[in-house]
């Protein structure tokens, strides 16, 4: 048996035997992470309301980690009392506004995140008077990362603001707008009076695409699956491109999740038969490759000025440009015929796998240094540019708000460039050198800045609820753990720790081995 089964097992009689010590209260040792689980992009639950609320309910066990993994740069607390005729009447008008900012379908998402917080239940009786609540409703403004293990006092300025002006839809928006410079209707449309960000110039705009490179992965991986694409001659590309994202995805939340789904990859059934129970194996529907939230339904960096335009094709090039600067020199190789692989079996557009897939072909050496991998991509990044630049001004199908260009931009990277040829004052001299720098500043260090923040956030959250569970467990269950439960906790203490042990020394040594080892999984 091998050793993932063993803790598998261990956990499982772990969990049956808390169970059987505390019948009476019929609560579920997982209850305060369910609590928190709950998807951003809200559906309605058994029909039970016509109009689905927009605004996220969140309380104190979701509070924190809602607000810190959302992508919206600002946020909109309202603190309110169900029994209170004030609240209900003036749900409808938060609604209105919550609408145009919440959710895939929104006008504007990923901007303001509109959530609520019922302070009549006992549950949040802490968390609304930290935060000073003392008329019905309340609504508090502040950027998301203040509000976690945050409070607020009237008498004090700091980042959260109270919004003293917001009775109504119209007077709520039109103080957002007056914070932000912005101009948003109530009655906007998707893509339509879009405050698009377009200043090139401006290198701190990727910070945001980090979630568009979840997004993305997702994406794909949905794709993936929809097409029933993993087959007995495509899964070792899927297999090869997975264990690249394990070890140099920048987002933490995808690595676990790809993680997550090799090594149980063997359960992924190729041709998805039944089994004798009718019931189909290896169904791959319930892994989140990158976290729950994920697909958001929208794109932040890579928001076009309409439906159809920039998107997953976006995220896509971000993601892989964001592996090509992570990998070290030994890995540029396999990282080359991963990506090459990868694109050439799962990327559903004809024309462009084949044009992509020509320039992999046409490479005639390994690659030795990231370095050079990473330029190639990049060159390969701006043919495909190129190509696309003549073909949408021919037709009349690009972006206009975001037309194709040869990248980087020289207000974004002026040292990149060291003059036009004069032989032909069309084609641009590289440096090479700088071009590097910044691809390595720009799709690594600057990609990563914003959600690195956060992490730490949820680190510090996680770190918070591991010591109160610890206590809560300590002072209440200390006299009715069973014997039994006792053992189990010991082993499983015992087994994580030496497998602990074993990685960390393993990947000190050799951490790259660790993606080879995954091939024959």
């Amino acid at each position: 048996m091998s050793s993932v089964a063993i803790i598998t097992l261990l956990i499982q009689t772990l969990y049956l035997y808390t169970d059987a010590a505390s019948p009476a209260t019929g609560i579920s040792v997982l209850a305060p992470f369910a609590a928190g689980s709950r998807s951003l992009l809200r559906s309605v639950d058994g029909g039970q309301s016509e109009k689905p609320d927009y605004a996220v309910e969140l309380n104190a066990t979701n509070f924190d980690s809602v607000l810190s993994e959302t992508p919206a740069t600002h946020a909109i607390v309202e603190f309110f009392a169900h029994w209170c005729p004030a609240c209900r009447n003036y749900k409808p008008q938060y609604e209105k506004v919550a609408k145009i900012f919440n959710g895939a379908d929104a006008a504007h998402p990923g901007i303001i995140l509109m959530t609520r917080v019922d302070c009549a239940q006992k549950i949040n009786t802490n968390l609304c008077d930290k935060y000073s609540v003392g008329h019905y409703p309340t609504l508090l403004w502040g950027p998301p990362s203040k509000f976690v293990h945050g409070s607020f006092d009237p008498n004090q300025k700091k980042d959260v603001l109270s919004i003293e002006d917001g009775r109504t839809a119209e007077r709520l928006l039109n103080w957002i707008n007056q914070q932000l410079n912005s101009s948003y209707l109530l009655d906007d449309q998707k893509y339509e009076n879009d405050q698009l960000q377009k200043n090139s110039s401006d290198i701190g705009q990727i910070a945001r695409a980090i979630y568009d490179i979840e997004e993305a992965t997702s994406t794909a991986f949905d794709i993936i699956l929809d097409h029933k694409m993993i087959k007995s001659e495509t899964q070792l590309s899927l297999v090869k491109f997975f264990q690249l994202l394990v070890v140099h995805h920048p987002s933490r939340r995808c690595r676990k999740g790809t993680a997550e789904i090799l090594v149980d990859f063997d359960n992924i059934s190729v041709n998805k038969k039944e089994t004798e129970s009718g019931v189909e194996k290896g169904e791959p529907r319930h892994y989140e490759i990158c976290g729950k939230d994920v697909p958001r339904g929208y794109w932040m960096f890579c928001r076009g000025s309409k439906n159809e335009t920039r998107g997953f094709s976006c995220g896509l090039w971000v993601l892989l440009h964001s592996l090509s600067v992570r990998v070290d020199d030994g890995e540029s190789e396999f990282a080359f015929s991963a990506i090459c692989d990868f694109v050439h079996n799962f990327f559903v557009c004809e024309e462009c796998r084949q044009h992509f897939y020509s320039m992999c072909s046409s490479v005639s050496s390994p690659f030795k240094k990231s370095r050079d991998f990473s330029l190639w991509l990049w060159s390969s990044h701006n043919k495909v540019n190129e190509r696309l630049m003549k073909e949408e001004a021919s037709l009349g199908t690009g972006d206009p708000e975001f037309p194709k260009i040869i990248w980087p931009p020289r207000q974004l990277c002026p040292s990149c460039y060291v003059s036009k040829s004069g032989k032909d004052s069309n084609k641009i001299e590289w440096d090479h050198d700088e071009v590097y720098k910044f691809l390595k500043g720009y799709y690594g260090k600057a990609l990563v800045t914003l959600y690195k923040e956060k992490e730490l956030l949820v680190e510090k959250r996680s770190v918070g609820l591991l010591a109160e569970d610890l206590t809560a467990s300590n002072s209440v269950n200390a006299l009715v753990v069973p014997l039994g439960a006792a053992l189990a906790i010991a082993v499983a203490s015992c087994v994580f720790g030496a497998l602990a042990c074993y990685w960390r020394q393993h990947q000190k040594s050799r951490k790259y081995k660790y993606l080879h080892s995954l091939k024959d999984i």
